[in-house]
């Protein structure tokens, strides 16, 4: 529970917890550890069966908004009822701005994210002592945290990732960066993206990384020894398509084929799984690859211990989505696992080809097989490269590090609320 008197930042996020999005309550507890209040308000709960462990020692109190208009529309319309009675005139202002939002998108979740936005300040924000709002991506929860803006009078900002950056409309992206007091990203091919959107704005758009708890990666091999066949090729990933695991498997197949005898896991799900399945079988991969799911971070961890060869194939999907920097590239190099990747996005940023792992071009099976028997099979390779990477992320990626300048952020946005 928050001290009496102490400034909150209200934290809006899409869903709490998610396994997922672990890098969002690892940022939550460490802001905690630095003695910043934190109360959170998610737009609806977790659907995982598992958490991460950071999640148990956060102290930060949780909203649940009402997730769905036809379940819960007498709750949504009663506190908006109420708010409006109570401040009808920022009740009107904020319904204007939702209002033209609408009429831009015709998208009837703009109402129900005003909704919730009502509900916000009128059931949860009481007594809170929340003085400033920040959101996690910049649709839905940016667009609750704008509305519940407009009707509080509290400022917000939020922070933007990767989907939520390029599937977005660029004129509604453009109005949120105008309204925010800030915003944050976590690379510079973000950043410099934003910049393009908000050219003109006054608004400030801070680049700041991610990062990992590098304490979980202290026994990560400086040098590893040559690996012996078959090798062990592991990725970690949402099964879904700006992930390029179908990529991933025909180098696998490509490899295979050749005679290089390896063994392939692949560890996460999604909506893509039944095709990437198939896609497995259609392969004749079945007796090289396994698929284990979604599996707690301890089980990720031994995984990597045992893998010879980090792969992933990221790629621009249809739709614009793409990654920023995945935090399983940082944990495989911390690690010790050389990686070969895609030089989609951000991850040049991280991966330094030839010098701390090797990236190719996205959706060319052939090239990643090449750079992975390369990673696999040459032995200077391999001592240049391990030690080069897990150094960079080590020095660069500590999230303590990269969460204490997110917090002198936030400390400055709560002293001038």
């Amino acid at each position: 529970m928050k001290s009496a008197g102490r400034p909150v930042l209200g934290m809006v996020l899409k869903g709490y917890p998610r396994i997922s999005e672990t890098f969002i309550s690892n940022e939550i507890l460490l802001l905690e550890q630095l003695g910043l209040g934190v109360h959170i308000f998610s737009m609806r709960r977790g659907r995982e069966r598992f958490t991460h462990e950071s999640v148990a020692r956060i102290r930060a109190a949780v909203d649940y908004l009402p997730e769905t208009f036809l379940r819960n529309a007498h709750r949504l319309i009663y506190h908006n009822a109420c708010l409006a009675l109570r401040r009808p005139r920022r009740y009107a202002a904020g319904l204007a701005v939702a209002r033209r939002r609408f009429r831009r998108t015709r998208n009837p979740a703009s109402l129900r994210h005003f909704l919730q936005a009502g509900y916000l300040v009128q059931r949860c924000l009481p007594g809170r002592g929340v003085v400033h709002l920040h959101a996690h991506f910049a649709h839905s929860p940016t667009s609750v945290a704008l509305y519940a803006s407009a009707l509080s009078g509290l400022p917000f900002s939020f922070t933007a990732h990767a989907k939520d950056i390029y599937t977005s409309e660029p004129d509604q992206l453009r109005e949120k960066i105008a309204l925010a007091r800030f915003v944050v990203t976590c690379t510079e091919y973000n950043r410099r993206h934003l910049l393009s959107l908000a050219d003109g704005l006054p608004t400030p758009v801070h680049r700041i990384y991610h990062g990992i708890d590098t304490r979980l990666f202290a026994n990560g091999a400086a040098v590893a020894a040559p690996p012996t066949p078959p090798y062990r090729l592991l990725t970690v990933a949402r099964l879904i398509r700006k992930k390029g695991i179908p990529t991933v498997l025909r180098a696998v197949k490509h490899l295979h084929e050749k005679g290089v005898p390896l063994t392939y896991t692949l560890i996460g799900d999604g909506q893509d799984r039944e095709s990437i399945l198939g896609l497995v079988r259609e392969l004749g991969l079945e007796s090289v690859c396994r698929w284990l799911g979604t599996q707690p971070h301890r089980v990720v961890l031994e995984c990597y211990r045992r893998a010879d060869l980090f792969v992933l194939g990221c790629e621009v999907a249809d739709d614009g989505d793409r990654d920023g920097i995945p935090n399983v590239l940082f944990e495989s190099m911390a690690m010790g696992v050389p990686v070969a990747a895609t030089g989609v996005s951000a991850i040049p940023e991280l991966v330094e080809s030839g010098r701390t792992g090797l990236l190719v071009p996205p959706r060319q099976p052939e090239a990643l097989a090449g750079a992975m028997l390369a990673l696999l099979t040459d032995e200077g390779l391999r001592r240049r490269v391990i030690p080069a990477a897990r150094e960079r992320v080590l020095c660069d990626f500590d999230h303590r590090a990269l969460v204490g300048r997110l917090a002198d952020i936030y400390r400055a946005a709560l002293a001038g609320s």
